[in-house]
């Protein structure tokens, strides 16, 4: 009942809080630099003043620019900053901005896509993969380049003491000069869990610096995440859900019995990563041979800056004196104009260091008999499996600027990359401890780039690499991306199309694993996927229709496998074992996904409707339809107080999805005998959207149709959470 309460107070102080800042701030248009790559307030191109009555009467400049970096390079790619109340009572969701996630249910539990084009492909980060909700990786982090010290608060609720859930961040970022900055970012959930034995807590730590100098470019980031996440191994019985009527007496989220207890998942990760470059170039004048002819002073201007008088009485006599003076004096005086020039890089030196250092733990001190099919050491009601995993990636290259060089007259890179990965293992429970195996592996690889950026109609990228020494030797990618943009009946329509060929190798847990449940040392076969995508965009419309086929050899997926048990002569249950399974044909995988969007005056319609279908359900199960609507209506209050009220569905068709594996913290197919389908269901939430300045705020009814008996799931076993009020509120300050 308190957030509640605060809430409302929320509600009821904006309005003042709006009188008190209208005076204050003011906003006028500032273009974006194409040459730079520069933009005033990311995304928006706005700039703005404001004033800062605590100090002075003097304005504090507004307004910033965000972008991320290529993880390989450390190329700038400008994005928006996330300053806008679009879609900002979805940012906190597990689940994702569209739904289009299976979780656990928890705040920040693991997570699987059920859009099969949008899932990564064998992530060096395995452990953390899951916790894509909260875990960033270097290529998704957003640096800042601002006018003033920069800082943004946020807060989102929900739920009360018992069964809640809370989140906090705090982003900073301030410039040293134009061209330097440092930043960091706080980022601290807790979930305390709508079901017993399912609490998360997850904090996140990073600090950033970076320096865009003409000769020399840097950025550099350190992360550390905490990741701790309680295992029920879902609810007892399912009918608590699908038919709670077979029960005589009805029952709280709370009170519904779990499979497992006193079980976590705990993850440790820190990486450090630092890229830069330097530029060869010249120097490009800014004024055009005409502007200067203008600049040229008039002959008596250019005399009456001579000293010598006897030298101004020769060259009045002597015409050939004169002119030979005149050119001295006009080159004098051009030198002294410092006429503006900016600086051409053409070709770069890059250099990439990437330190990743990850601790997995595996704890349980109260595991049901029989709920694991195989023990392979120590006590199953003492367990504590550790693993240690260590890499060293550095990467060289050199960069041809895009139409600066007779050899390449689109953008040429070349590179090398080394890693050094390090496994430790759990092996066996000795006498001083747990015993834990080590595994080494070098890779050596080279690579190109081949692009196109600049331009307003064509721009296309090739990227290839090839494995040629150490484990992974023989395993390549290419990879190409282009976009066509062009007018079309008064409407920007863009067509992009994404290719790509890779030969992987799986990675190394699905390889070797080694637990006091789980055990085994694969020879896998490369995996060979094939993609073919393309996407037709229009702006006028708001229809975008993004269509793609992919074919996979030697799919490699994780499996459980379920044995049934007896007691008294009778099956009581099943026990547990995940594997690793490949499939060594071939699987087609066929998606299309559209996106549609109507406005109506102050009426909005957005819609997802993705369809998919593979050619191997077995092995590779997934939902048919998937959609998300969402209807909402737009206005502002007094012209200053923008407002959104409306409601979304998320919905996907019923399918055979993933279970989850809570021994390796992984998504996994479900046993093929005893299979349980999830989905079918709407999840419906309303919600109010507020934004006034810096400030956004929304409240919101999450799966307020809960009572709704039905397969209420986001993953087998695993139920939604019931109906919930959720807040948040974000407010950005400059000084």
């Amino acid at each position: 009942m308190k957030q509640y309460i605060l809430a409302l107070l929320v509600l009821f102080l904006i309005p003042a809080i709006g009188r008190a800042q209208i005076d204050n701030f003011s906003q006028q248009n500032q273009e974006y630099n194409q040459e730079s790559g520069r933009m005033d307030q990311g995304g928006s191109n706005h700039f703005s003043w404001g004033r800062d009555t605590t100090k002075s009467d003097k304005p504090i400049p507004i307004g910033l620019n965000m972008w991320r970096i290529d993880e390989r390079f450390g190329d700038v790619i400008p994005t928006e900053a996330d300053t806008v109340m679009y879609r900002f009572q979805n940012f906190n969701n597990t689940d994702g901005m569209s739904g289009s996630y299976n979780v656990l249910g928890n705040l920040g539990s693991p997570r699987l896509n059920r859009l099969f084009m949008d899932r990564s492909v064998f992530s060096e980060t395995f452990f953390m993969e899951p916790y894509s909700y909260f875990y960033t990786h270097v290529n998704e982090f957003m640096f800042t380049n601002t006018k003033s010290p920069f800082t943004n608060l946020s807060y989102h609720r929900a739920g009360n003491t018992q069964d809640g859930e809370d989140r906090v961040r705090a982003y900073f970022a301030t410039n040293i000069n134009k061209i330097s900055g440092i930043g960091f970012l706080l980022d601290y959930a807790y979930g305390r869990g709508f079901y017993n034995n399912q609490a998360t807590s997850l904090f996140n730590g990073s600090l950033y610096g970076y320096y865009l100098g003409d000769r020399y470019n840097m950025h550099a980031w350190i992360s550390s995440n905490h990741i701790k996440m309680g295992e029920n191994g879902g609810i007892d019985d399912d009918a608590y859900i699908t038919n709670p009527e077979s029960f005589s007496q009805s029952f709280r989220s709370k009170d519904i019995p779990t499979v497992l207890a006193q079980t976590w998942n705990r993850n440790d990760d820190q990486t450090y990563f630092l890229t830069h470059r330097y530029n060869l170039g010249f120097d490009k004048a800014l004024i055009s041979e005409d502007s200067i002819a203008k600049l040229t002073p008039a002959d008596s201007t250019l005399f009456k800056s001579l000293k010598d008088s006897v030298l101004r009485v020769r060259i009045a006599n002597d015409s050939l004196l004169r002119q030979q003076v005149r050119d001295s004096l006009y080159q004098q005086y051009m030198d002294d104009l410092a006429l503006p020039t900016r600086f051409v890089p053409v070709t770069s030196f890059i250099h990439t260091l990437k330190v990743r250092h990850g601790m997995h733990g595996y704890y349980s001190y109260e595991t049901p008999d029989f709920y694991y099919t195989n023990h392979y050491y120590g006590d199953q009601n003492q367990v504590k499996d550790l693993f240690d995993e260590l890499s060293v990636k550095n990467t060289l290259g050199i960069a041809l600027r895009e139409g600066f060089n007779k050899w390449a007259k689109a953008g040429l890179t070349a590179f090398a990359t080394h890693e050094l990965r390090t496994f430790k293992l759990p092996l066996s429970m000795g006498a001083n401890g747990l015993n834990r195996q080590s595994y080494t592996e070098n890779n050596v690889s080279v690579g190109g780039v081949l692009s196109k950026k600049e331009g307003k109609v064509l721009h296309y990228q090739a990227v290839g690499d090839v494995v040629l020494l150490g484990e992974d030797v023989g395993q390549f990618n290419v990879d190409g991306t282009a976009d066509l943009n062009f007018r079309l009946f008064k409407d920007t329509i863009t067509l992009s199309a994404h290719a790509y060929m890779k030969n992987l190798n799986p990675s190394f847990y699905y390889r070797h694993y080694q637990s006091q449940f789980t055990w085994w040392n694969n020879d896998l076969s490369y995996e060979f996927r094939t993609r073919l995508e393309g996407t037709l965009q229009s702006k006028k419309s708001g229809t975008t229709l993004r269509i793609g086929v992919e074919n996979i050899k030697n799919y490699t997926y994780f499996a459980m496998e379920k044995t049934p048990y007896t007691q008294n002569f009778e099956v009581a249950g099943y026990s547990h074992n995940t594997v690793v399974n490949q499939y060594t044909g071939n699987i087609q995988v066929f998606s299309a996904i559209l996106n549609q969007n109507f406005r109506f005056g102050i009426f909005n319609w957005e819609n997802e409707i993705a369809y998919q279908k593979s050619s191997n359900a077995t092995a590779l199960p997934l939902p048919d339809l998937t959609l998300y609507s969402n209807l909402y209506i737009k206005f502002k209050i007094a012209k200053v107080l923008n407002l959104e009220l409306g409601g979304d569905v998320r919905y996907f068709t019923k399918y055979n999805a993933p279970d989850y594996s809570p021994a390796i913290g992984q998504f996994v197919n479900q046993d093929r005998n005893s299979y349980v389908s999830i989905g079918n269901y709407p999840i419906c939430n309303v919600y109010a959207n507020l934004l006034l300045k810096h400030f956004r705020f929304y409240i919101m009814g999450s799966h307020i149709n809960s009572s709704m008996n039905g397969n209420a799931f986001w993953a087998p076993h695993y139920p939604i959470n019931p109906m919930v009020i959720r807040f948040g509120l974000s407010w950005n300050f400059y000084n």
